[in-house]
């Protein structure tokens, strides 16, 4: 399931991606802390932008993390969206060892005089 977010992060400036929770595939879901966590960047074709692909971070209840440079470069008018997938692992009632995915959507704005 994708989810927009609304954060519109200039080309080639900085943003701080928030999670503030993760779940297990439970009904109705419960809150999980994981294992492990991997980001991904990619353009709507699945190219991966600036060589973020299973970029490793700290595991915690909570995450945030920077997009900056690079990240948010656009190399043609139809490259300004962001398709950030978050990968985490995680124990829960169901079962040890679980995964758990999503993907945030978002545009990057272009600016005059940029790229």
């Amino acid at each position: 399931m994708a989810t927009t977010i609304e954060i519109k992060p200039a080309e080639e400036a900085s943003a701080v991606v928030s999670i503030s929770a993760f779940y297990d595939a439970s009904t109705p879901p419960v809150a999980v802390t994981p294992l492990t966590i991997t980001w991904t960047l990619t353009d709507r074709r699945g190219t991966v932008i600036n060589s973020r692909t299973a970029v490793a971070v700290t595991p915690a209840a909570s995450v945030a993390f920077l997009l900056s440079g690079d990240d948010l470069a656009v190399t043609t008018a139809t490259s300004t969206e962001r398709h950030l997938l978050i990968t985490w692992t995680y124990n829960s009632t169901l079962g040890n060892g679980l995964v758990g995915r999503a993907v945030a959507i978002f545009e990057v704005e272009q600016l005059a005089g940029g790229n």
